[in-house]
């Protein structure tokens, strides 16, 4: 049973404002990559936009640049694994790292860049922001969400809820050398007079 939802393009930042690992897919020219990224964050409310770091040396980099489009998939619990060696190995080393690390991608609705729900608790495809001096010096990649969807699970009316039940889809965070921390313990504030 598919449990994900449109997310309204108002509430996508929050999918990343927590600073997630999160799973960068692009595809172009009938080849598809998956990495992995500890950078990325939320940097314009409307419309939508992102930044993430994607060394330029990478293949991911490349399907990128020549789609101009890509999707990051937030990766659960349950993606542990696959999400430290989709980091690990080049995709220019391995022919399909989706199909070595059984990860199942379907197209965004958008821009048709790979998405992956199963282990995901969350993504969002995005339509790269050409900008040629910020490309040529730096990782770091902007660009417009222009579609998002999310477990309803764990993330719906715009707000997560980590609970106990849904414990394989609270989102890493890249600690290195193949550490994360969880999200999942919830404190709430008061507000204060």
């Amino acid at each position: 049973m598919n449990h994900f939802q449109p997310v309204a393009l108002e509430h996508a930042s929050r999918l990343i404002n927590h600073g997630p690992t999160v799973l960068v897919t692009s595809a172009h020219g009938g080849r598809r990559n998956v990495m992995a990224a500890a950078w990325s964050m939320p940097v314009e409310f409307t419309p939508p936009r992102i930044a993430v770091v994607i060394d330029k040396k990478t293949l991911t980099r490349e399907l990128i640049m020549a789609s101009g489009a890509f999707a990051l998939c937030i990766s659960g619990v349950a993606l542990a694994d696959a999400t430290f060696a989709v980091g690990c190995i080049s995709g220019r080393d391995v022919p399909d790292k989706f199909e070595r690390y059984g990860l199942r991608d379907r197209p965004g609705p958008v821009l048709g860049q790979p998405v992956i729900e199963e282990g995901c608790s969350a993504w969002l495809e995005c339509r790269l922001i050409p900008e040629r001096h910020t490309e040529e010096a730096y990782d770091t990649c902007f660009a417009e969400v222009v579609a998002a969807a999310a477990d309803a699970r764990v993330f719906s009316g715009g707000r997560w809820s980590f609970t106990e039940e849904n414990a394989a889809l609270h989102t890493l965070h890249h600690l290195g050398a193949g550490a994360f921390a969880v999200a999942g313990q919830v404190v709430r504030a008061r507000l204060q007079a």
